[in-house]
């Protein structure tokens, strides 16, 4: 059956990014006429406008600006994303330009990008045929992500498609947008600039070399000795960038060029920035325009279109923007440096009024194709078509979704004799990253948990695991060693508190639950050789990973002095910190959220049962319990923590990146509370956070791969992350293992109460 045809959504709300007036740049004078088009042409559509920033508090920003992004604020970017998201903007139109954002070729616009679950459009100021790394690697990152690429000129489409390999039909060609105005005599216009009898070609941009003024003064020498009344006017300051570099040398050697070429007479260099409505005056007052750029592959020249917008006849080199828009004798066109030719081709244009003023009629019809509305109800419609095309939200899965057993066969894809490597590319292991304790450990708990292994596959991959975890301590610093690169070499001597507090967990959990006894005498060993580095841990989750692993060790070994010792000391630690941090609305242990953060009132649960001591439970639980809170969305739901929470102090949680480990945490904190309490809905609170992974969450997203124990690497604005790295997949199984343990309990416990009935 055929689906019947959307009806198209009307476009209400949109968010528009780029430079803005008043920085003096040509992308701040583009994306204001843009903005200046759609108001005008769409007066009930909202546009927020968020410009970016090269010098915060330099620019006194009109009204219509929404906000601001720092150029090299990686924060402010991930700002900017939230405000866009929370604003109700249908969809994000962006003005790209290299050199406006922060980052290796700008890719901090890339952070952005990803934040934002709207429909993206892209009009790109500048193509590059021959990018290097970063610039290849971040046109390609916008190319995944915009939704519709707009180009001005078709030969922007051919590089994409053939440089890039981006599909035809993502592309648009839109022309630059241009005024309208009435085609009128120059004459009219030179009395309030001074050129009363005066044969002007001007040019008009932010003065740099890639202008080739230098062609131009050279072409003077001869348009002067057949025009004497020729005058070249040059207007604009000079490029900010080259300012900061050398001041004015360069407009101080264009000027002595002038000078030695006999032309300083005819040559006027008029340094300023000027508006809008200024800059139209003065292409109207001019009789020829000149644009002698050097580079070949310029896509775009907004000086250009309004040059043609404005009926001028027009004399240029061929780069790529005036090829297409003089074409078809809309202008003429000479060699690059080729002053000889410039000076022909202006001479016969001044020789002939005629023939200037029918160049400059044609060009005024090409312009009015060109006009700013029209612009802006293409770039509408092409939002509308984005909007209609986008795919609906698949229906919520059902809230009973069923458990999963705790499968083997991921991780022993991504392991090795070496051990468990950290990253992959989909769901291939990618050895570029090598391994990491922190994964080995986590893979050592899961060998010691898991249930149904043969013996024979368990003894292979404890001793794998161990072996690692072993060869990882460094016993001349006393610590255990992190990363290791995938030829065997150790990237550093010590490795984080994180991961030495992580490890030493590990171990007190091979002791507790590994299946061979051989295994447990290994770890008790190496435990009783290596816990003495905990009690300098000063990381507050370091400290609960350790206390973890001495909770394991006195189930098995009641009181171990040291065990005892860093339980004791780090459970009176973190009651201080809370006691530090606490607010009436903040029951935490620090002033901001960060990862794994269930574990702390994990820690305290478990420090509590063993140390037999109340008040480091009920600790636990008021924590865990505020923590909860904050971990649950306005539809109930689990909600991890989001990555762009971390370090926000005293701040409310964010949404996104949600990550599996969030939710292992959750579940095996929830399993320490109800062992420790025997209060059920301890039980209801560890489903909820496991059922996260399997697509109650915001997503409505499975984040588990089918049938091979695989777990995708978390939950993005827009969408899954679909690499499968160690933590992810550890992270699943591990909380299937405690979930697992949970719903035996909750059927014991509601055995017990039918048979108590």
């Amino acid at each position: 059956m055929t689906p019947a045809p959307r009806s198209e959504i009307a476009v209400t709300h949109i968010a528009l990014i780029g430079n803005f007036l008043p920085r003096k740049c040509g992308l701040a004078t583009f994306t204001t006429d843009t903005y200046n088009a759609l108001s005008e042409s769409f007066p009930d559509l909202r546009v927020d406008v968020y410009a970016m920033d090269d010098h915060p508090g330099r620019y006194a920003y009109p009204p219509q600006v929404t906000g601001a992004i720092p150029q090299d604020d990686l924060a402010a970017y991930l700002a900017t994303a939230r405000a866009i998201e929370n604003s109700g903007a249908q969809a994000l139109w962006l003005q790209h330009e290299y050199g406006i954002f922060g980052g290796a070729a700008g890719e901090h616009i890339l952070t952005l990008l990803d934040r934002i679950t709207l429909p993206v459009i892209v009009t790109l100021h500048t193509i590059l045929e021959k990018p290097n790394a970063d610039e290849r690697r971040v046109m390609e990152g916008l190319l995944r992500r915009a939704a519709r690429v707009v180009v001005m000129a078709d030969r922007g489409r051919e590089i994409l498609t053939r440089v890039y390999g981006a599909a035809n039909r993502q592309i648009l060609t839109i022309p630059h947008g241009v005024p309208d105005r009435t085609f009128a005599d120059t004459a009219l216009f030179k009395p309030r600039f001074g050129w009363q009898g005066k044969q002007v070609i001007f040019t008009f941009g932010l003065l740099a070399p890639n202008k080739g003024i230098e062609t131009m003064i050279e072409a003077m020498l001869a348009i002067v000795a057949a025009h004497p009344k020729a005058h070249y006017m040059v207007l604009g300051a000079t490029h900010p960038n080259l300012v900061a570099h050398e001041g004015e040398a360069y407009r101080d050697r264009l000027k002595a060029l002038a000078v030695d070429r006999g032309v300083a007479d005819h040559v006027t260099f008029i340094d300023f920035f000027v508006e809008h409505e200024e800059l139209i005056d003065f292409l109207q007052a001019a009789d020829i325009y000149a644009t002698p750029y050097v580079n070949p592959a310029q896509i775009t020249s907004g000086t250009l279109s309004y040059a043609v917008g404005v009926g001028k006849a027009v004399v240029s080199t061929p780069y790529v923007h005036a090829t297409e828009i003089l074409a078809d004798g809309h202008g003429i066109l000479v060699d690059f440096a080729d002053s000889a030719a410039f000076a022909r081709a202006i001479i016969a244009l001044l020789d002939s009024d005629s023939e200037r003023e029918a160049l400059s009629a044609r060009a005024y019809a090409r312009g009015r194709t060109m006009l700013w509305p029209c612009l802006a109800t293409k770039a509408v419609a092409v939002i509308a078509s984005m909007l209609d095309q986008a795919p609906r939200r698949l229906a919520k899965p059902p809230a009973a979704l069923p458990l999963l057993k705790a499968d083997f066969a991921a991780v022993e894809r991504m392991s090795d004799a070496t051990g468990m490597l950290q990253h992959a590319i989909y769901s291939v292991p990618d050895r570029r990253h090598g391994y990491c304790i922190d994964d080995n450990a986590r893979a050592l708990m899961l060998i010691a948990k898991i249930d149904d292994l043969p013996e024979v596959t368990v003894d292979k991959w404890m001793t794998i695991y161990a072996a690692f975890v072993q060869h990882a301590w460094n016993p001349h610093a006393r610590r255990f060693r992190n990363f290791m690169r995938f030829d065997r070499e150790w990237c550093e001597d010590v490795g984080s508190e994180d991961s030495n507090g992580r490890t030493l967990w590990a171990i007190g959990t091979v002791v507790r639950h590994a299946k061979l006894h051989k295994h447990r005498d290994w770890a008790m060993a190496m435990f009783d050789y290596t816990a003495s580095l905990a009690l300098d841990l000063g990381s507050p989750r370091a400290q609960a990973f350790a206390m973890l692993g001495a909770c394991e060790i006195l189930a098995c070994v009641p009181g171990h002095a040291l065990a005892m010792k860093i339980l004791e000391r780090f459970s009176a630690e973190h009651l201080a910190l809370l006691a530090e941090a606490r607010r009436p609305e903040w029951e935490w242990f620090e002033i901001v959220l960060a990862y794994d953060n269930a574990r702390l009132p994990e820690a305290m649960i478990r420090a509590g049962v063993a140390l037999g001591r109340a008040d480091l439970v009920d600790t636990g639980i008021a924590t865990l319990d505020w923590i909860m809170a904050q971990q649950t969305s306005p539809e109930g739901r689990f909600r991890a923590v989001g990555t762009e929470s971390f370090g926000r102090a005293y701040e409310a949680p964010l949404q996104f990146d949600q990550q599996p480990l969030e939710a292992q945490a959750t579940v095996e904190a929830c399993a320490a509370a109800f062992e420790a309490t025997g209060d059920a809905r301890w039980i209801d609170e560890a489903m909820r956070a496991y059922r996260w992974f399997l697509g109650a969450n915001d997503l409505d997203l499975a984040l588990t791969s089918s049938n091979d124990g695989g777990c995708f690497d978390g939950l993005t604005p827009n969408g899954l992350n679909r690499n499968q790295g160690a933590e992810s997949i550890l992270a699943l199984q591990l909380a299937s293992c405690a979930i697992s343990t949970l719903s035996k309990r909750r059927e014991s416990v509601a055995g017990d109460s039918r048979a108590v009935a």
